[in-house]
């Protein structure tokens, strides 16, 4: 049997965005919504360390030191938040981070 030539396509890995490799980023503090939209990747301050989220991370909760949460939006424009603490919580490319400013 002999496949089809190019007629193949190979499936997508952004989840239910359909190919998107974006994720959603809510940051909240005490005060008001810091920032609420669609980012290619966050980086955190963990209690263990400093860590990057990508589109497909694995499920995850960790509480942040005080340290610089930076994120990058469509285009590589990076955006940075000084922080005192907080945590963050990570499930099907949806990032929320609760922290004190």
């Amino acid at each position: 049997m002999e496949a089809s030539k190019g007629n193949y396509s190979p499936p997508s890995r952004g989840g239910a965005g359909g190919g998107s490799n974006m994720l959603k980023l809510k940051i909240v503090s005490p005060e008001r919504v810091e920032y609420e939209g669609e980012v290619e990747c966050v980086k955190v301050p963990g209690t263990a360390g400093n860590f990057e989220i990508l589109t497909d991370h694995a499920p995850i909760i960790s509480s942040l030191d005080k340290g610089v949460v930076e994120y990058t939006l469509t285009g590589g424009q990076s955006e940075q938040l000084p922080i005192l603490g907080g945590f963050v919580a990570v499930q099907k490319n949806e990032v929320s981070v609760c922290v004190e400013l």
